[in-house]
C-alpha cells in the first residue's frame, strides 16, 4: 500500500503533558510528524492538536485508536485532504534594499498573494497563507533575493462536514454520563 498524508485532529483538555502523550504514540511506531499545531477551540475548555504524518490508512487508524485511549483526549479524528479545509502561514524575512532595488520582487510578492507585515531599513517581513506547496513555491523564488529567515506554521483545519462531530460527541457523553451536583447538606 502507498503511504499518503493524513491529518489527525485531536480534541483534548488543556492539561500539561497531553502533547507528549500524543506524540509518543507516533514515536513508538517510527512515524515522523510533518507538522503540528495546537490551539483553543470554540468549545470552552477544549483544545485541538492538528498533526500531519505520512502512513498507510490502517496504520493511521490504529494511531487514532491509541490516541483516544489517553485520559485527557476527548476525541480524535483521521482525515484525508479532501475531507478538510486547511491552511498554513509562512513568514519570510528579506533584505529591504533588495526589495527596493529588484523590480521583479514586487511582482513575485503580488503573484503569490503575499503581504508585507513589517518594513525596517534592514529587512522586510512577508506573510503568505496557503497550502504547503504554495508557501514553499514562494520560498523557492525568494531564495535568489538573499532570504534571511523562513518559518512555516503547522496546518490548521476545519472539516467540510456540516456537523461538528466533537460537539455532538461531547453532548452524547454528557447525556450518557451526567454530572450530578449534589447540594450541600444543611
Amino acid at each position: 500500500m502507498e503511504k499518503q498524508l493524513y491529518t489527525i485532529s485531536v480534541f483534548t483538555e488543556n492539561n500539561v503533558g497531553v502533547l507528549n502523550q500524543v506524540t509518543i504514540i507516533f514515536t513508538r511506531r517510527c512515524i515522523n510528524l510533518e507538522s503540528l499545531s495546537a490551539s483553543a477551540t470554540s468549545i470552552p475548555g477544549v483544545h485541538k492538536l492538528t498533526l500531519t504524518a505520512y502512513g498507510e490508512r490502517r496504520q493511521m487508524e490504529k494511531v487514532v485508536q491509541q490516541i483516544e485511549k489517553r485520559i485527557d483526549v476527548i476525541k480524535a479524528f483521521l482525515h484525508t485532504d479532501d475531507e478538510i479545509v486547511y491552511q498554513e502561514v509562512a513568514l519570510y524575512k528579506v533584505p529591504t534594499d533588495r526589495l527596493l532595488i529588484e523590480s521583479n520582487l514586487e511582482n513575485i510578492i503580488r503573484h503569490h498573494g503575499a503581504r508585507i507585515l513589517d518594513i525596517t531599513q534592514e529587512y522586510t517581513i512577508l506573510e503568505k497563507t496557503g497550502h504547503n506547496n504554495e508557501t514553499e513555491a514562494l520560498f523557492e523564488e525568494l531564495k535568489r533575493y538573499d532570504i534571511r529567515q523562513f518559518v512555516r506554521s503547522g496546518r490548521v483545519t476545519v472539516t467540510k462536514s456540516p456537523i461538528e462531530h466533537v460537539s455532538n460527541y461531547i453532548e452524547l457523553m454528557e447525556r450518557l454520563h451526567p454530572t450530578t451536583n449534589t447540594p450541600d447538606a444543611d
